[in-house]
């Protein structure tokens, strides 16, 4: 194992796979667990520059998220990774009685002693941009940025509605901390003025959101973060994936980290299964553009749903050789006990459809249902094999004794990809 870059938690599991995707195209040799690994079986993997946990703290109220973070975190200082990222989605989902990105930061800085926490968001990659401290974001390719808490999804999220574009005061309502903000036209500046600029505002402040509009901050914006870790020895950072698209581009603009890595392409697999928990509208098209072009639909109920029937209807699809939707994308107002019924339903029919064997590709579509799917099967581990669309990529999954066991897998988050998106899991990008 080489000298450890960084290591990641991730809030859900979509946007853990969709670090591992930067980090692995920057040619950092990066594995991605279901929980902290241990020393000896880190060491097991050769030339290694990153890892990071899947977590399921997005969904968590304060007292468990800390309680899960604490000890998870003060494992992950032990490797001796410089940067210690706590991964967050960018949309920024949260509020102060669920998945608070404040109490992540409280927790973090005590168990880093990072003085003032940096905080990246914007991921211009994906259609996020954060400017002046405001977050805007695509619903999709092709659509215009839309102020978060105008978002035609976000704004109307069943858990974590985003009523606050402003992420600083966003924050203000999970964590005493002050939040100051390194904004858009300093990223214009030379690194010199940055820096200066950078460490007046950290001096003054807990943390700093770092906004970032322009995929040339990126580069930027991550020498900004390094100079804090050459200084400090360490740090602990908050964002989006961003933050691993600002580091890469500063360690390859130094010659730390060389061309991007060359992966295979997709070959089409036969046909797949999709498992949607996710209820987005950009989902909602991708199962209308499924149905259209030759996949079979089973719909599922969170309160009365009946696991076995959809199995076995499930089955019938595929036995013939279809490729199946199972999803419970009517059920969109669904909230509190209902809703959380959907993750674990998905996740006990997605064993059954695996034990009933000849499924060699799965997607799955939201980030909770991800990581209770991934509970469900028993994932360890994977590693990134194949490009699709950015943030989603194809992972091949490592599970002793699950059926799940050596599957090519997708985790996709609810905004994330074209409305073509299953037709590309399923036929590959070769061609």
């Amino acid at each position: 194992m080489e000298t450890l870059r960084l290591s990641f938690f991730g809030d859900d599991f979509t946007g853990s796979t969709d670090a591992l995707e930067v980090l692995t195209l920057a040619g950092v040799k990066t594995v991605l667990f279901t929980s902290v690994p241990t020393a000896e079986r880190l060491a097991q993997e050769r030339e290694l520059g990153a890892f990071g946990v899947a977590g399921t703290t997005r969904s968590m109220p304060p007292t468990q998220m800390e309680a899960t973070l604490r000890p998870a975190l003060s494992a992950m200082r032990a490797f001796g990774a410089p940067i210690v990222h706590y991964k967050v989605c960018s949309t920024f989902d949260s509020s102060p009685t669920v998945g608070s990105i404040g109490r992540a930061i409280d927790v973090g800085a005590e168990v880093f002693d990072t003085r003032c926490v940096p905080i990246l968001v914007g991921a211009p990659s994906l259609g996020r941009y954060c400017v002046f401290g405001n977050l805007f974001a695509r619903s999709g390719p092709g659509s215009d940025p839309v102020r978060l808490d105008r978002h035609p999804t976000m704004s109307r999220h069943p858990v974590t509605p985003m009523d606050e574009a402003d992420l600083r005061l966003h924050l203000a309502r999970q964590t005493a901390r002050r939040i100051g903000l390194f904004d858009a036209l300093r990223l214009e500046q030379p690194l010199e003025s940055a820096a200066r600029d950078f460490d007046s505002i950290t001096a003054a402040h807990d943390a700093v959101l770092i906004d970032l509009l322009y995929e040339r901050h990126l580069a930027l914006a991550g020498a900004l973060i390094a100079r804090r870790v050459a200084r400090d020895g360490s740090l602990f950072v908050v964002g989006s994936s961003g933050v691993e698209e600002a580091l890469c581009a500063h360690w390859q603009s130094i010659g730390e980290v060389t061309a991007s890595a060359r992966l295979p392409c997709v070959q089409a697999s036969g046909p797949i299964v999709v498992i949607c928990g996710s209820c987005s509208p950009v989902t909602k098209r991708q199962i209308a553009w499924g149905k259209a072009h030759g996949f079979g639909e089973v719909a599922i109920h969170a309160v009365t749903g009946d696991i076995e029937r959809a199995t076995r209807e499930a089955l019938e699809v595929f036995r013939t050789g279809r490729s199946v939707i199972v999803h419970t994308a009517a059920e969109q107002r669904l909230t509190g006990p209902e809703a959380a019924r959907i993750g674990p339903m998905l996740g006990e029919l997605s064993r059954r459809l695996l034990e009933a064997g000849g499924v060699r590709r799965v997607l799955v579509a939201g980030g909770d249902t991800s990581g209770q799917i991934a509970a469900s099967l028993a994932l360890e581990s994977m590693a990134m094999t194949g490009v699709l669309t950015r943030g989603a990529p194809l992972v091949r999954v490592s599970a002793p004794g699950s059926p799940a066991d050596g599957l090519e897998m997708v985790f996709k988050g609810g905004q994330v990809g074209p409305d073509d998106f299953f037709g590309r899991v399923r036929d590959g990008n070769e061609h």
